[in-house]
């Protein structure tokens, strides 16, 4: 027996390949996002100095520690952002997946519309699809080796029954960060036609090549249509802690607090205040990170190097494009594992585009292993070339 609410959502395919992949110290971990890269100390030294205290042990706040609210509105501040008032619009959660679901029960009713790139975070997609709301994809391409939204399909994609644009940013898994036309192409159709912006910006400052944050609520007149969730799971790498946010303007924030009381609840308080202190870490400490993100993003193109791939803005993956050499991408991820590269298809991630391709994360895995990537990718795709894996 199986409940509607279900049908159409497919399984994780994250957890296929892992599973495959086991324990195998050979197999170079692209699959999911992970980072070996460790979390600010001072963040590490304060949560485990809250373990044991007795206000870091309660179900209360149930809408989250007021300081964290109030570190989460002065990190926005300094990333550009509008101010917002951490006690009345901001509403803590136990990660970014609970608070994408708070959001979108709050601002679509079932049938509703909510528009979204191809490709997209699975987990965006299929959070629509559970509140009974319906997605509409507005295609991503490729032009001058960018990622690109096409904004004439984002225009004729609203109808009267859109309620939501759904976009993170640096966007995962493509890596597309928008440009100064995209967000005002977005901010004009939410202003125009009285609809929210729902924005996961996780992976906001996570930046390559010198870009710098821009934040969609910033924008003229779009402070009180955008709802942003966020989390240090990312920037901060705080991936375990499991803590998440939900910035609801106005009285948006009351719908949004009742939704987080009946769905997750409240986080830990340990890791709600080492949260609060990785807020406050000078932004250096990002940097460093990005910085060896970037090593290994640019050592990742170095050796897919010739393949159709894409190069990301921001964020922690790219792209392979098998779809243009021929391919199927289950069976490109299947031949990669053989050859040792634990990597997703992106079947189920968006529509026609996101099928195309196989997803490389390369946040996990040094400079001197992703030097192996190269060879063990060629000889994966020579195994599909022999006939037996064409679609």
């Amino acid at each position: 027996m199986s409940v509607k609410r279900l049908d159409g959502i497919p399984g994780f395919n994250i957890d296929r390949v892992a599973a495959a992949a086991g324990d195998d110290p050979d197999v170079l971990r692209m699959e999911n996002l992970d980072t070996d890269i460790p979390p600010p100390a001072p963040a590490v030294e304060a949560t485990r100095a809250a373990i044991g205290q007795d206000d870091a042990n309660s179900w209360l706040p149930f809408t989250g520690r007021d300081d964290l609210k109030e570190a989460v509105a002065a990190y926005i501040e300094r990333h550009g952002g509008p101010r917002y008032d951490g006690r009345r619009e901001i509403v803590i959660t136990s990660g970014e997946g609970d608070a994408m679901l708070d959001a979108l029960f709050c601002m679509t009713d079932v049938g509703d519309e909510v528009i979204l790139t191809d490709p997209t975070y699975a987990g965006m997609l299929n959070r629509v699809r559970l509140v009974g709301a319906v997605p509409k994809l507005v295609p991503l391409y490729v032009a001058d080796k960018k990622w690109r939204l096409d904004l004439d399909a984002l225009r004729g994609s609203v109808t009267e029954r859109t309620r939501v644009i759904f976009v993170n940013n640096a966007s995962f898994p493509t890596g597309w960060v928008a440009s100064d036309e995209e967000w005002n192409a977005v901010a004009s159709i939410c202003r125009d036609r009285d609809v929210y912006l729902l924005y996961w910006a996780g992976f906001e400052a996570v930046l390559f090549d010198g870009l710098t944050v821009q934040h969609p609520a910033a924008f003229s007149g779009m402070r009180d249509r955008t709802v942003t969730v966020g989390a240090p799971s990312f920037e901060q790498r705080m991936i375990g802690w499991r803590v998440g946010w939900v910035v609801a303007p106005g009285e948006l924030v009351n719908d949004v607090s009742r939704v987080q009381i009946y769905n997750g609840l409240v986080p830990s308080g340990f890791a709600q205040i080492g949260t609060r202190v990785a807020l406050g870490v000078p932004e250096a400490d990002l940097a460093a990170a990005n910085a060896e993100w970037q090593r290994r993003r640019d050592e990742t193109l170095r050796q897919l190097e010739g393949l159709p791939v894409v190069r990301p803005a921001g964020a922690w993956s790219l792209l392979l494009d098998v779809t243009s050499l021929g391919f199927d991408c289950v069976k490109v991820s299947d031949r990669l594992l053989e050859q040792k590269v634990a990597a997703t298809p992106m079947r189920g991630w968006g529509g026609k585009i996101a099928e195309r391709h196989v997803r490389l994360v390369f946040s996990n895995e040094p400079v001197d292993r992703l030097i192996l990537l190269g060879d063990r990718v060629h000889r994966a795709l020579a195994a599909a070339s022999d006939g037996r894996e064409q679609p």
